[in-house]
């Protein structure tokens, strides 16, 4: 891997946690994986508003309660929330339920909650984790796998 797959953002408000998902999002290509890990509130939903408004989508929301959606954009944005599949336990067997290969080739899929079940869906993948034990957000970005090589995250 490249000397820039690691990146480390302070987020102060909901505006710069967005800046930062329409950044990600303007460097993503059909095909990419983004897990999105976090506590509640921690700001994942604005994040990904932020990476669809670089795709020219507007009305992203959270899919807690439906689980995915497909947004329509340059490339679709395939946004999973899989928080309340890891409440029911058994989160492999239900992420293959979503069918997720089929549609991930031709768009960008963010995972919400996504652990080590999600990350087996791909070896090159963004793995974001907000923390917020503070009043600003610490975003840690770490790429896996060759993809982001050469990509200043």
């Amino acid at each position: 891997m490249s000397n820039q797959a690691h990146a480390t953002y302070r987020i102060a408000d909901a505006d710069e946690m967005a800046a930062l998902g329409e950044k990600i999002g303007r460097l993503s290509r059909p095909g990419d994986l983004i897990l999105l890990n976090g506590p509640l509130g921690a700001g994942k939903t604005i994040f990904v508003q932020g990476v669809g408004k670089a795709l020219g989508i507007s009305d992203v929301t959270s899919p807690t309660f439906v689980i995915s959606r497909i947004h329509k954009g340059v490339m679709p944005l395939i946004h999973v929330d899989v928080y309340r599949l890891l409440e029911a336990g058994n989160t492999a067997a239900y992420l293959d339920d979503l069918d997720l290969d089929t549609v991930r080739e031709d768009g960008l899929t963010v995972i919400e909650w996504g652990g080590a079940e999600s990350a087996r869906l791909s070896d090159d993948r963004l793995e974001i984790t907000i923390d917020r034990s503070s009043e600003e957000r610490i975003v840690t970005i770490s790429a896996v796998g060759t993809r982001w090589d050469e990509v200043e995250l």
